[in-house]
């Protein structure tokens, strides 16, 4: 009975996850409170022609590659080259970005059809500032896709690496996904926030269901195409 305990694998509950990412989640938890007194204290409107009125040419460069950063095609790559390295990672990644990005986004997206700025100001577009080249779409604006893979990466990233300090900057960069989505007037606030709290809790439930499957643990998913 003592020899099976000491072999048993330990289990890793919801508190130890948040405890690994603890530079990004608390910071978070500031974040999401003033987000919420935000909200509560400025109308739709209000918000969104405060961040579009502040438009600058070069913010309209740097705003259209950071934005890149939660397209699906970034943890995409990721998830590829870590494949070359680590089955188990390339899977936890993937496996993310499929449930955050793609079940929960899409179907709340298609649930909710929420009109995205262009469409819900159609009687305003001369106010609105809108970056050349952007494509703006008019639907499916809640919640915001790329701000869900912004967070779901970066927390997944922070969770693995070794200085946990690394967390704060992460959250810095996902929170840039966020702002960018809004800059670019393809969301609202609302959707960026939601984005955020979808991306981080589906992520989080996600990281310790994987690190209680004991089939991730077996020595073969620690390999990679490049590491047999």
């Amino acid at each position: 009975m003592l020899g099976y305990a000491y072999f048993a694998p330990m289990n890793i509950g919801i508190k130890d996850v948040l405890y690994k990412v603890r530079f990004f989640f608390i910071p978070y938890l500031i974040l999401i409170a003033l987000c919420l007194v935000i909200k509560l204290t400025h109308t739709r409107e209000e918000i969104y022609f405060a961040v579009n009125a502040r438009n600058w040419t070069w913010a309209d460069a740097i705003a259209q590659c950071i934005t890149d950063i939660g397209d699906g095609w970034t943890t995409i790559t990721i998830s590829l080259i870590l494949l070359l390295f680590s089955y188990r990672k390339a899977f936890v990644l993937a496996g993310s970005y499929a449930l955050a990005s793609g079940v929960a986004a899409q179907g709340l997206k298609f649930l909710f059809d929420a009109p995205r700025p262009k469409l819900y100001f159609h009687d305003q577009l001369s106010r609105i500032h809108f970056v050349k080249g952007i494509d703006q779409l008019s639907y499916h604006s809640f919640p915001s896709g790329h701000t869900i893979t912004a967070f779901s990466t970066t927390i997944i990233i922070a969770y693995w690496a070794n200085n946990k300090f690394w967390g704060f900057p992460l959250l810095l960069l996902a929170m840039l996904v966020g702002y960018s989505r809004m800059y670019l007037s393809q969301h609202f606030f609302e959707d960026v926030t939601a984005g955020s709290v979808i991306g981080v809790l589906v992520t989080v439930i996600w990281l310790w269901w994987t690190e209680n499957r004991q089939f991730l643990k077996s020595p073969k998913w620690d390999k990679g195409l490049l590491k047999r």
